[in-house]
């Protein structure tokens, strides 16, 4: 089978293209035949930066039918369609993964909507609890235009949120953005983001944190889930009432799995009535890796950039 790896740190160029065996399920797992792998941004970054053992693999959303069970695996069988998330060497034909992380995709689904939508709108989902109710709250939802922030614009706003302001980072995706729901758009460079919100969803961090957090009003809260990084000063939360919560969804899945649970039941029911879009930007093929990488270093993506093998 094919895979993409990296054998060094650099830009979208050293990622390449090798052949290696078909791996077998070990227990607790699948392997899935692709049909559709997501491309996230921090396994982009990991990329450029650092982060992973090298040579490496990425992980990412996979969405394809079963070819093999590990032990003690149940409630799947072989032939079934699912999504699920690969931890290692997703960007491949073959992908393993933990079961707990599988689901299955409904009929009316394709592979690249199930991949657009599981592991971004887990993350949204996660994000809007974790800020507590937001119905009758104003939102500001950083990165809205990626592949967590566009659904996490839609979900806001089923949430019953009474304001939704989309940030993004350039102008030509804010007819994008509205067109999701957001009843306001700002760009990231103007020199005001409106009115104070209750709730921000922070999805990029880094220079932009501080921003965020002057976006918010007394006692309104930060929940910070992106792999940007940044600092802001202590003084600023205490002299803002301020709060800044952070979100990893491994913790949170473990933490509460229940509510994880619900929250893909949650998930395949509204995409599946029409009311949550998750949206593909673009597909690539697995051996143009690089070229869906250059798109998400370039945050030019509308939505989720997509392999295809």
């Amino acid at each position: 089978m094919r895979r993409v790896r990296c054998h060094e740190n650099g830009g979208p160029d050293v990622l390449r293209v090798e052949e290696a065996e078909v791996p077998e399920p070990g227990a607790g797992e699948v392997l899935i035949r692709s049909e559709a792998i997501g491309v996230t941004l921090p396994g982009v970054r990991k990329v450029r930066e650092g982060g992973m053992p090298l040579p490496g693999g990425f992980g990412g959303e996979i969405a394809g039918e079963v070819c093999a069970l590990g032990p003690d695996v149940t409630g799947f069988a072989v032939g079934d369609r699912v999504v699920a998330i690969s931890f290692t060497d997703a960007y491949a034909d073959f992908a393993l993964a933990p079961v707990f992380t599988a689901s299955h995709i409904p009929a009316t689904v394709s592979a690249s909507r199930a991949v657009a939508l599981v592991r971004g709108g887990h993350v949204a989902l996660a994000a809007l609890f974790v800020a507590g109710p937001v119905r009758g709250r104003s939102v500001l939802i950083t990165g809205a235009a990626s592949g967590v922030g566009h659904l996490a614009v839609q979900l806001a706003r089923l949430h019953g949120a009474s304001r939704v302001v989309a940030a993004v980072g350039s102008a030509d995706k804010t007819a994008f953005v509205r067109g999701l729901g957001a009843d306001e758009a700002v760009v990231y460079a103007d020199e005001s983001w409106g009115e104070p919100v209750d709730v921000v969803l922070d999805a990029v961090g880094g220079e932009l944190l501080p921003r965020a957090l002057d976006a918010l009003a007394p006692f309104g809260r930060l929940v910070f889930f992106n792999s940007g990084g940044g600092t802001v000063p202590a003084y600023e939360l205490l002299a803002g009432a301020k709060t800044i919560t952070g979100l990893t969804m491994a913790r949170f899945s473990t933490a509460y799995p229940d509510t994880y649970a619900e929250h893909g039941d949650r998930l395949w029911e509204l995409a599946c009535s029409g009311r949550l879009l998750p949206v593909v930007h673009e597909t690539f093929a697995l051996a143009d890796a690089a070229r869906a990488h250059e798109v998400i270093e370039a945050r030019a993506n509308l939505g989720k950039v997509v392999l295809r093998p």
